[in-house]
C-alpha cells in the first residue's frame, strides 16, 4: 500500500501545471480562431473577385447580340443557300 501526503508545493505545483494547461488551451483556441478568421476572408476575396471578373464580362458583352444561339462554330456560306434577304424600313418618329 503506497500512502501519498499531500505538501504545500505539490500543491502549488499542480495550480501552476493546471494554468500553464489552461493558458495553452487559450493560446491554441486564438491561433484556430485567427487561421479560421484567414480562411473565411481568403475565400470571400476570391469569391468577390470572381464576381468582379464576372461583371466586367458582362459588362463587356453588355448590349451584343449572339446571333448563332450559342453555337460558335463557323459555317460556311453553302448553308445559307436558302436564306432569303429581307428589305425593312426604318420607322422615325
Amino acid at each position: 500500500m503506497v500512502v501519498v501526503e499531500a505538501s504545500v508545493s505539490g500543491f502549488f505545483r499542480t495550480i501552476l501545471i493546471i494554468i500553464g494547461a489552461i493558458v495553452a488551451l487559450r493560446f491554441l483556441g486564438q491561433l484556430m480562431i485567427a487561421k479560421r478568421n484567414m480562411e473565411e476572408e481568403r475565400a470571400m476575396n476570391e469569391r468577390q473577385r470572381k464576381f468582379e471578373q464576372e461583371r466586367s464580362e458582362k459588362l463587356k458583352k453588355f448590349g451584343k447580340i449572339s446571333i448563332l444561339g450559342g453555337s460558335k462554330k463557323k459555317t460556311s456560306d453553302s448553308d445559307y443557300t436558302d436564306v432569303v434577304d429581307v428589305d425593312y424600313e426604318e420607322i422615325k418618329e
